[in-house]
């Protein structure tokens, strides 16, 4: 099969470069040729980076590029901004492109929000409508897009993949970190985040745990997350026990990424919004507890239904959730142990990808008289 996926892609540092570049891996696996059409920066083998995010002719230059693939299908990675202004609108005609036609066309929403502006129920709405096949994370998720769009059919449950790896050994040496309880803060800065939350709180972690270090390992991508940076590291620099924060600015390669995490005792994801989380989906490939918030209700759902950490409604909670698992060593080990398994049974890319290509075949089915070939 010749799948066309429109991304952005490494070496941009990217969430979705990220996810993109795993699943076209297993892709790959499956016999499948996989092209990509992506951002300028881009890289790699049947990639073609022909456009920036905030060009006008967005569309036009992404479908012209993609075409010259003639691909079987076309699956678009959303997210909202990847697209141009007015939250990536551009994305719109772009998706009509491909149905006028009649290439069929698999959109993944890679953040569905419980509570959307004005503008991202449009795009949503119009997404839902143009495409084949859509492509959420969550069951709830699923559910929010039926409500919102009347769309039930086409709309699959499909996890955000993680990688089957061995985390790096004696990480804690090689970042000279030694004998301290890791507690990490990973992902770029963007004020959603909430990582002073944590910031806040640690007074009380360090109260319980002499050793505990907070681990902040991030960096501004976008020209509007600076400030919030530059507010952070001024929280650091006042906070009474700065001298237990250590802050690494990123970007990282991807050797000091996995040395990075494979140091910690447990990372917090103390988000106010968001949808799935890759450095979650981190968290279970290298088997580390999470400590999340409940406000983002997908990252709460999957680390209780992996059990394989704890959800805080509050700092009081958020705090004695940090200090539980650096404690108490049983339990961080069956944290350890439960993410482990989720992955191996539930979520390792190999698994993500067959059921990708289920969504695939089927929407080829439907478009192709029985007996003929699309591969």
């Amino acid at each position: 099969m010749k799948i066309g996926i429109i991304s952005t892609y490494p070496p941009i540092h990217c969430g979705i470069a990220t996810y993109s570049s795993y699943l076209i891996k297993e892709l790959q696996r499956l016999k499948n040729r996989v092209y990509v059409v992506c951002h300028k920066g881009g890289e790699g083998m049947d990639c073609s980076p022909v456009f920036n995010a905030d060009d006008p002719d967005l569309p036009h230059k992404a479908f012209k590029a993609m075409m010259e693939f003639t691909p079987d299908l076309v699956h678009i990675q959303h997210e909202y901004g990847l697209f141009g202004k007015q939250n990536g609108m551009n994305v719109i005609p772009l998706a009509y492109k491909f149905k006028l036609s009649r290439i069929p066309t698999v959109i993944t929403l890679h953040t569905v929000l419980e509570e959307c502006s004005y503008e991202e129920q449009v795009i949503e709405k119009a997404l839902a409508d143009i495409s084949d096949a859509i492509i959420v994370h969550e069951l709830y998720q699923r559910e929010l897009i039926k409500k919102r769009t009347g769309h039930q059919d086409k709309v699959y449950v499909i996890p955000h993949g993680v990688r089957d790896l061995i985390p790096v050994s004696k990480a804690k040496e090689g970042l000279r970190l030694e004998r301290k309880r890791i507690v990490l803060l990973m992902g770029y800065f963007r004020r959603s985040k909430n990582f002073e939350r944590v910031v806040k709180i640690f007074p009380r972690v360090t109260e319980s745990v002499d050793n505990a270090l907070l681990l902040v390992a991030s960096g501004a991508r976008m020209p509007e997350d600076i400030s919030y940076q530059e507010e952070f590291l001024e929280d650091v620099a006042t906070s009474a026990v700065k001298d237990k924060i250590k802050v690494l600015l990123g970007p990282f390669s991807h050797n000091k990424f996995d040395l990075i995490l494979s140091a910690a005792d447990v990372v917090v994801l103390p988000y106010l919004k968001g949808g799935q989380s890759g450095i979650l989906a981190h968290c279970h490939a290298f088997a580390k507890p999470a400590v999340v918030c409940s406000e983002v209700t997908a990252m709460a759902n999957l680390v209780q239904k992996a059990r394989s950490g704890l959800v805080a409604h509050t700092d009081s909670e958020l705090a004695e959730a940090i200090i539980t698992i650096l404690t108490e060593k049983n339990l961080a080990r069956e944290f350890s142990e439960n993410a482990r398994a989720y992955v191996e049974k539930h979520i390792s890319w190999k698994i993500i990808a067959s059921r990708h290509m289920d969504v695939y075949n089927k929407i080829l089915k439907n478009r192709h008289p029985p007996g003929e070939s699309y591969d």
